[in-house]
């Protein structure tokens, strides 16, 4: 068998996708609009701010060599080689990745006919319909197709969708589109006036409280829900960490809020998470028993469908927020 040395394969790695195609195969590079691209031969294939996602598949990357096994469908050796070939015969000018002030444009996957399928997902992970009809109705949520998954919208204050988490129905599949801005992030207001706010990890531990504030005769929408895109990992020092991006924005945006639960994961992650957040939050909001984890289970959805008695999910559920 082949060997490649580790340190080749590691130099194949930093290659960027966009860096590729822009160098040896530029023929194959589409300019779709902005700082984004497709290929000539994949039109669902985006290519924006480092990564790419296809989302007619539903699979995605950061580098060329993710794109040449993937979707090209090379042997790991092969692309490897073929990265480093064409390296060694021109030596490649990477694309500049230099923040840019124009607005992220949010890239989404075309919608499917009806929603069943999502609702289905969703009524077997415990969520309330009454909840879903409201994701739905409100341009929370949709399901795409052809691949079907689950598609969680974050608004704006003016209701503009700013953000899209891609969750994969049978599959594991879970990504950001292209063009997402994690400061707007998957959450619902609250019905009438209310100054606190609930905190999770991913939209299904929201939906998931309040179906459980539900299921005890609690108004679901009493106060402001909001989901942090993922797993926030602070620094190692507290003092040295920042607040995730979703929940500064939505302070910035909200300043009725005066009290701040934090309803994270109830694992070292979620904990010290939510230890993070308590003590960068102490002296300007109200955290009195700010720290609510799921009482049984890992997370909020957990512990509904422990409630409900129904199968947990153990799927890979959370990305990186920031």
């Amino acid at each position: 068998m082949p060997y490649i040395p580790p340190e080749t394969v590691s130099k194949a790695r930093e290659m960027d996708l966009l860096t590729y195609l822009r160098n040896y195969e530029p023929d194959e590079l589409v300019h779709f609009g902005g700082s984004t691209y497709c290929t000539r031969e994949h039109d669902s294939l985006k290519i924006s701010n480092g990564k790419w996602c296809w989302f007619s598949r539903g699979i995605g990357g950061t580098s060329a060599l993710d794109y040449l096994i993937k979707v090209k469908e090379l042997p790991f050796l092969d692309a490897v080689e073929r990265i480093t070939g064409q390296a060694a015969i021109q030596s490649p000018v990477f694309v500049s990745r230099q923040k840019q002030e124009r607005p992220k444009v949010l890239l989404l996957p075309k919608a499917s006919e009806n929603n069943a399928l999502v609702q289905s997902y969703l009524i077997k992970r415990g969520i309330d319909p009454e909840l879903i009809s409201f994701c739905l109705q409100t341009g929370r949520l949709y399901e795409s197709k052809p691949y079907h998954n689950a598609v969680f919208f974050g608004l704006d204050k003016e209701g503009k969708a700013r953000y899209a988490n891609l969750r994969g129905i049978g599959s594991d599949f879970i990504g950001d589109a292209n063009g997402s801005d994690k400061r707007y992030s998957f959450g619902i207001p609250a019905a009438g006036q209310s100054e606190t706010l609930h905190l999770f990890e991913s939209a299904i531990d929201l939906l998931s409280f309040g179906t459980l504030l539900k299921m005890e005769g609690i108004g679901w929408r009493r106060d402001n829900l909001l989901s942090l895109a993922g797993v926030y990992k602070p620094r190692n020092r507290v003092e040295d960490s920042t607040l995730p991006a979703a929940l500064k924005q939505y302070l910035t945006d909200n300043h009725r809020i005066r009290k701040v639960v934090l309803r994270l994961d109830n694992d070292p992650a979620g904990r010290l998470a939510a230890y993070t957040i308590q003590t960068l939050l102490a002296q300007q909001y109200d955290l009195t028993s700010s720290i609510r984890l799921p009482p049984q289970g890992k997370d909020y959805n957990d512990y509904l469908c422990i409630r409900r008695g129904l199968a947990i999910t153990k799927r890979r559920e959370k990305a990186p927020a920031r």
